[in-house]
């Protein structure tokens, strides 16, 4: 079991494709929940605003038709004030009996021979034009009598004497204009049925005297008022409640209040008419001065809740399935990244430990691609490199090896060779003397190799090596060393031309003959020296210089060819094509071996 300092330190602390990872995840996460939250939010508001711009309308809806029903009981009585016959006749037929209203009726058509308009048949006809009306009532104070109109077209007289009725009285103490719940005692005088209905009450008065003479009550079908909200019912929440000046519920959209005195009086005192919160309800109302009530929405906040709770779920499934998509997509790309450059680290390391021959197998063209194709192609320029100038740089150590193998303890040999020499002179053997001075200056130039070697210097390594030999065979032998004076400082390969002239003395040179030469000339052609090695000796056959040929284009092959086959593949490996030599013979007259240098100038070599 890893504890959490440990399990950091393995999975987190040098791992930088888990800290991205994890950085973005965070980031993404807390983006996608704060975008997700304030969206909810924005939206949420916008849900609530809605909802109530739809209780204001609903209750902008009832109180209009409250309203419509208030002003057309106000209308009527204005109609009847306006009429001066219709005025008569009502104040006639609410101060005297019935059938005095009658026979005054007959007596006035009788004398003026003329149709006047009918109070009961006016008031009749009101009701029949509007069908929410369920009962009209005339009551006049005089007789203390009820003149009813139903929604059947009957009229009855009722009689409500104060000896015997209560209402009379009850209906004294509400001569106010307004709109309240029917009055009881006048139900059960008319025995209407116990359902929702709210009145609306005007007082009646001689337009003569201004004298109260009854009132005009007109009960209305509460039921109604639901019907009014319209397109609005669907999307409607809370209740809708009408309340009368005295706090009375006329209409209660839940039926739980109706005929009762509201009990939620803080709703009613709410200050603000628009979405006010008080004790866990959005108040919104509307109060009509005129005829007292009030129309009340009141909306729990819960239930209000409870029309955004899909809107919520589904933003907290999208920020689910988002904050999915944020944190695993990036991650497998990442990760597929990650494991691409692990195995980049794995490969350095196994380069780190000698493998030259490893290659990055990615075949992508990304930055990581790149990176892969840019570190094979590094392999294989380095291992181009390793073949051109360290195995170069061995062989040219094998040469010097080889050449100072046979120079052990060369201060004996300069020594001795210098005794003889001098011997050689006192005897009168000038030309001994002359050979071993010869041999020990060049013996001397391989032991003390010079910090850049020149292709004068070469050359004088060939001229010294051929006048041991010409001095040996006398008239038998001779030579010709031809170089520009401008070319004698190029820095050259050491023993890139005394190989080839020690090649023809030892094969080519015909001692049975007097003519036996050997020339070398230089020339620059751009920027290629070339130094062709030319002898008349005895040539190479046919098949063997074609064998030579071959061995110098092998680096691998094993001729005995060692001379030529070093001096080619040291200059192929550390300069390239087209450096190196070319073998050209014909048997019987001589060879010509052609040195291609690069011109390097009198600086170091550059391997290339």
């Amino acid at each position: 079991m890893l504890f959490p300092g440990k399990w950091y330190k393995k999975h987190f602390k040098n791992n930088l494709f888990m800290k991205i990872i994890l950085t973005f995840s965070i980031i993404a996460v807390v983006t996608t929940i704060t975008f997700s939250y304030l969206m909810f939010l924005l939206m949420s508001q916008s849900v609530v605003q809605r909802q109530l711009e739809i209780q204001k309308r609903t209750v902008e809806s009832v109180n209009d038709y409250m309203q419509r029903k208030y002003d057309a009981v106000q209308t009527m009585m204005r109609d009847v004030y306006r009429d001066s016959e219709l005025t008569a006749n009502t104040s006639y037929l609410l101060e005297h009996p019935y059938q005095d209203y009658v026979t005054y009726r007959l007596d006035r058509y009788l004398h003026e021979s003329s149709a006047t308009t009918d109070s009961v048949q006016f008031f009749r006809n009101q009701m029949e034009d509007d069908p929410d009306i369920r009962r009209l009532l005339l009551y006049s104070s005089a007789k203390q009598q009820l003149y009813v109109f139903n929604d059947r077209e009957n009229f009855n007289i009722i009689s409500t004497n104060a000896a015997h009725s209560l209402v009379p009285d009850a209906l004294y103490l509400e001569e106010a204009s307004s709109v309240t719940l029917p009055n009881i005692w006048v139900r059960k005088t008319i025995s209407l049925a116990d359902s929702p209905m709210f009145s609306v009450r005007v007082p009646i008065n001689d337009k003569q005297s201004l004298r109260n003479i009854g009132q005009l009550l007109v009960f209305y079908d509460a039921d109604h008022i639901w019907e009014s909200i319209g397109d609005y019912k669907d999307d409607f929440k809370g209740d809708i409640i009408v309340l009368s000046a005295d706090n009375d519920v006329l209409f209660d959209s839940s039926g739980t209040f109706y005929g009762k005195k509201y009990p939620y009086p803080e709703q009613i005192q709410a200050i603000y008419a628009d979405g006010e919160k008080v004790n866990g309800m959005l108040i919104t109302k509307l109060t009509h001065t005129q005829g007292g009530f009030t129309v009340l929405s009141a909306v729990p906040e819960r239930e209000l809740a409870a029309t955004y709770r899909g809107l919520r779920n589904m933003i907290v499934t999208i920020c689910l399935i988002c904050i999915l998509f944020a944190v695993i997509t990036p991650s497998l790309f990442i990760s597929n990244f990650a494991t691409r450059a692990h195995n980049i680290i794995r490969f350095t390391r196994k380069v780190k430990n000698g493998d030259l021959d490893a290659r990055i197998a990615d075949v992508k063209e990304d930055e990581l691609g790149q990176i892969s194709k840019s570190f094979n192609d590094m392999l294989d320029e380095l291992n181009l490199y390793i073949d051109r100038v360290f195995k170069a740089e061995i062989k040219q150590k094998h040469s010097e090896i080889s050449a100072l193998e046979a120079r052990v303890n060369p201060h004996f040999l300069y020594n001795t060779l210098e005794v003889i020499r001098m011997r050689a002179i006192s005897q009168g053997a000038a030309d001994v003397g002359e050979m071993i001075y010869s041999l020990s200056v060049l013996f001397k130039s391989y032991v003390h190799p010079k910090a850049k070697h020149t292709m004068k210097d070469e050359l004088e390594a060939c001229r010294l090596y051929l006048e041991l030999f010409r001095i040996r065979y006398k008239d038998k032998f001779s030579y010709e060393l031809h170089c520009p004076k401008e070319l004698e400082g190029r820095v050259v390969l050491k023993m890139s031309l005394q190989p080839i002239v020690e090649n023809y003395i030892l094969h080519g040179m015909r001692t049975d003959r007097s003519d036996n030469h050997i020339s070398i000339l230089l020339a620059k052609e751009n920027v290629i020296l070339r130094a062709v090695v030319t002898d008349n000796g005895r040539g190479i056959k046919q098949e063997r210089l074609e064998q030579i040929q071959h061995d110098l284009l092998d680096k691998d092959s094993s001729s005995q060819s060692f001379g030529l086959r070093s001096i080619n593949e040291r200059m192929k490996l550390l300069y390239g094509e087209p450096h190196g030599l070319a073998v050209d013979s014909e048997e019987g007259k001589g060879t010509t071996v052609t040195v291609s240098f690069p011109d390097l100038g009198e600086e170091e070599p550059t391997y290339v």
